[in-house]
């Protein structure tokens, strides 16, 4: 299961876009965190922190402990996170609070393990789907959904049914939702049709 960062955010008073941007040029990020049952808070947390823990995460949907001001500390999943088209630097983000009994959406990355049997003799793995969404309790998220692929030869597949889902994870994703596929390749392709054309020509001279 995914590890629980500790995160401090800051009460913020501050409001309006020119008061934001001069707190981003701080070093904060502002934020919100909101659910749970209470209104909405305003906070700030520190941008490097912040950056820290998305450069250890696997993805973008993880599960923080936001330590607030009033000394509390509020379990809370990272809901979205609000970048600048220009300088991809984070400009906002929303944090869902949550308790044990909240169900949570996270959009988790697939990871495939292993060299198929069927790339060994000459095909190759297309990954369709490098991320699905999955529905779980906060203590049951994972940090990837990763799947052994070494038993695959060329046309078989991977589909949502075959990832081994960690107990209480469902996927949001139908079961026969193709994730990977090994395929062969044009070469392969190639040399099959030229080998079927030969034995046709071996077959017509027998013939004659």
């Amino acid at each position: 299961m995914a590890k629980t960062a500790t995160l401090k955010a800051e009460d913020r008073k501050r409001t309006g876009s020119g008061l934001l941007k001069q707190m981003r040029k701080e070093g904060w990020v502002p934020s919100v965190v909101y659910g749970g049952g209470a209104e909405n808070l305003n906070v700030k947390i520190n941008a490097k922190a912040f950056r820290e823990l998305l450069a250890a995460s696997a993805s973008d949907s993880f599960l923080v402990n936001l330590e607030l001001d009033s000394g509390k500390s509020q379990l809370a999943f990272v809901q979205d996170i609000q970048h600048d088209a220009l300088s991809s630097s984070i400009v906002h983000a929303d944090f869902l609070a949550v308790s044990e009994t909240t169900e949570i959406t996270a959009h988790l990355p697939v990871v495939l393990n292993g060299e198929p049997k069927g790339v060994k003799s000459g095909g190759i793995l297309e990954q369709q789907l490098y991320g699905i969404d999955i529905n779980c309790l906060p203590k049951d998220l994972p940090e990837t959904l990763a799947s052994d692929v070494e038993h695959m030869e060329i046309g078989d597949s991977l589909q949502v049914k075959d990832l081994a889902l960690p107990e209480g994870v469902k996927a949001g994703l139908g079961e026969d939702v193709v994730i990977a596929i090994v395929v062969k390749t044009r070469v392969a392709k190639s040399q099959g049709v030229e080998g079927d054309e030969a034995a046709a020509e071996a077959e017509g001279e027998a013939a004659e």
